[in-house]
Order: C-alpha cells, then structure tokens, then sequence
C-alpha cells in the first residue's frame, strides 16, 4: 500500500513541477504518473550503474554528478515517452529541483512513518 502511495506522490509531484516549471509539459495526471515511475525505474537501473561508475567525479563535485544523472534521466524519459516532454537539459533541471522541493515538503507534511 505504501509503494502506491509513494507512487501517486510522485505523479503528483511530477505534474505539480510540470506546471510551475517553464518548458515542462505533461498532458495529464495519468501521464504524470507514468512518467514518475518511468524516471523511477531510469534512476534505479541506469542511474544506479551511471553513478558506480562516476563515483570518483561524483565524490569530487560533493554530489553534483548524481544530480546531473538525475536530469539526463528525465531527458532520457523525455525521449522515451509522447506525453511527457521537456524543451531541454534547463528544463529537465528545473523540474528536477521543482519534484525533489515537492517531495520534500510531501515528507514534511506526512511525517516519519516508521515501520
């Protein structure tokens, strides 16, 4: 249940950043959601290899890689999927920081929920 929940937050998310960021355009909710468990599933397998293997830049830029990855993920998901679309690398940053803020004040707002 809580992996469904995590999953509509972040088509919430997704489509919330879509309207406060320029150059960001999502036809709807259900695109929204795709599109979140699209970049989702891109961070977790490709994302996860890009960052093992950019590690030592990764550890120099205090994080700034990760964060890179981050958005070529978004542009990947971008290229991949017709309802979801940025107008680019900007864009997809901007969304990036925009889906991160939201998340975190959806987890502000929801507490900590140990289980």
């Amino acid at each position: 249940m809580k992996l469904i929940v995590e999953i509509l937050l972040m088509g919430l998310a997704v489509f919330l950043g879509a309207k406060i960021v320029p150059g960001v355009q999502v036809d709807g909710y259900g695109s929204a959601i795709i599109a979140a468990v699209l970049i989702a599933l891109a961070n977790s397998t490709i994302g996860l290899i890009l960052r093992v293997f950019t590690f030592p830049i990764n550890f120099l830029t205090l994080g700034l890689m990760s964060f890179i990855i981050s958005v070529l993920m978004i542009m990947l998901v971008d290229y991949l999927m017709a309802g979801f679309n940025t107008t680019g690398f900007w864009a997809a940053a901007l969304l990036a920081i925009a889906i991160a803020i939201i998340k975190a004040v959806f987890g502000a707002i929801a507490g900590s929920d140990k289980d």
